[in-house]
């Protein structure tokens, strides 16, 4: 069996798979948060508790295991990317980790730019320009004082894989969306770091998909009781195991719909024009040597945030969703990729004052509200996929919805109708089941991706939504 401890933005999951017959079959065993709070000035991951999830997810994928009869063979853990802890020569953490909606970043983007053009950028890294992205948290980093213990930076995953293993390397398809890579050779952008002043000597090694990083530490196996399970690197990045984890059909755009959605393709090769650039779409690095090319659309963050200032006054989700639907139609679009929407100090009120700009009325319930978000996304999808298709000169034929936002039929059948596009939706756990998935390649369980992601098909029950005609 394997373990896949899939870090979300304050709360993780650790589940135990196998490969069988039937197809792929897995189940969560613990979940665990650890949120970013104030500390030191900065908004910081709580990285005491994200380890203390980390060992009581192995401690409870152990039980499930020797329950089941079973052992457990391999463990990976995948996240958000962007974020990044320092390390001194010892492996200790310098600070804890700055969270990517920090305002230290503020301005940082703009004075880079305006040191090293938007295009030379892209021409190098491939990568979307979003305020947070860990060349611009660097660089805060550098302008306000690096520590001089600092020896590495690893991303968060890379800490996570430090701490089970001792592995002082960082992951490819995390290591991806720093905007410090370079996307042609796939390794550290040295030209792009020097010119901008920012320390190469702090960036690691660089490993595949797949890349066994060693046992489990020995404190680790006495404490919990396990025996030398090996650390694998799965494709760290969280949305590239989703893709893993995703069984596209030929052409295909896909999804993954959570908190941020992640609208792209999958290809085998960057496109670094200038058209690719004004549109501000990204080329990240996937499993098996491919690119996911696609944009950050807000997502599901949106809803997250009212729902928060609402509080207790806040319906159920599966009843809020039906209210929603049943309105004849939202009271307006809202940009879902204007940064205002980012960290606002209210979500509901950056909404209303879009809405406002734009002319219309804002709602004045959560249904209303929730109409507004599911549709404005639909319609921003539909921007992206459009997009996608001029770029690359090719037709996309369906769009594959995964993660915890497929659930949202309503989004699913909005998406359909915007896009006019075909849509399948599952599975809700396509980033466990591609972190399983390429543990399970490793481990010689699987030949290839290509064969996880059909013995997950088999194994999913996956619900179609065809584009309605336009209301005229």
């Amino acid at each position: 069996m394997h373990v896949a401890i899939d870090l979300g933005a304050g709360s993780g999951r650790a589940l135990v798979g196998r490969v069988t017959d039937a197809g792929l079959g897995f189940d969560e065993v613990h979940r665990f948060t650890y949120g970013p709070r104030p500390h030191d000035g900065h908004l910081r991951w709580d990285l005491a508790r994200l380890e203390a999830g980390l060992r009581d997810g192995l401690a409870a994928a152990g039980a499930a295991a020797a329950a089941a009869g079973a052992t457990l063979s391999s463990v990976g853990v995948d996240s958000w990317g962007v974020d990044y802890g320092l390390i001194d020569a010892d492996g200790a953490i310098v600070e804890e980790p700055i969270a990517y909606r920090d305002g230290r970043t503020d301005g940082v983007m703009e004075a880079i730019t305006a040191r090293l053009t938007r295009e030379a950028i892209f021409a190098r890294t491939g990568i979307q320009f979003l305020p947070f992205n860990t060349i611009y948290q660097l660089a805060a980093h550098v302008r306000d004082g690096l520590s001089p213990r600092a020896d590495r930076l690893l991303m968060i995953p890379d800490l996570c894989h430090l701490f089970l293993s001792g592995s002082r390397s960082g992951e490819y398809t995390n290591a991806s969306t720093t905007q410090l890579l370079d996307a042609a050779t796939t390794t550290w952008a040295d030209g792009l770091l020097r010119a901008l002043d920012l320390p190469r000597d702090l960036m690691p090694p660089l490993v595949e998909p797949g890349t066994d990083l060693g046992a489990l530490r020995p404190a680790l196996q006495a404490e919990l009781g396990l025996g030398p399970i090996r650390v694998v690197a799965p494709a760290t990045h969280d949305t590239a195991s989703a893709v893993v984890g995703t069984p596209l059909a030929p052409g295909w755009a896909y999804i993954s719909s959570g908190t941020w959605s992640l609208v792209g393709v999958e290809r085998h090769g960057p496109i670094l024009t200038a058209e690719a650039v004004a549109a501000n779409f990204t080329n990240e690095g996937g499993a098996g040597g491919t690119i996911r090319f696609l944009r950050n659309v807000m997502g599901l963050w949106l809803l997250e945030g009212c729902r928060r200032e609402w509080g207790s006054a806040a319906p159920d989700l599966d009843a809020l969703i039906a209210s929603a639907a049943a309105l004849p139609r939202a009271a307006g679009l809202i940009d879902v990729e204007d940064y205002s929407l980012l960290n606002p100090p209210s979500m509901t009120g950056a909404i209303r004052a879009q809405l406002a700009a734009r002319g219309h009325a804002a709602p004045a319930d959560p249904a209303g509200m929730a109409r507004v978000i599911f549709d404005s996304l639909a319609h921003g999808y539909a921007k992206v996929v459009a997009t996608i298709e001029r770029l690359t000169g090719e037709a996309i034929p369906g769009i594959h919805i995964v993660g915890g936002g497929s659930r949202n039929d309503y989004l699913n059948q909005a998406t359909a109708d915007a896009t006019g596009k075909p849509v399948l939706a599952g599975p809700v756990e396509a980033t466990a089941a591609g972190n399983l998935i390429v543990q399970a390649v490793a481990g010689g369980e699987l030949a290839s991706i290509a064969e996880g992601r059909e013995r997950l098909a088999h194994a999913t029950a996956l619900r179609a939504y065809e584009p309605r005609p336009r209301r005229q």
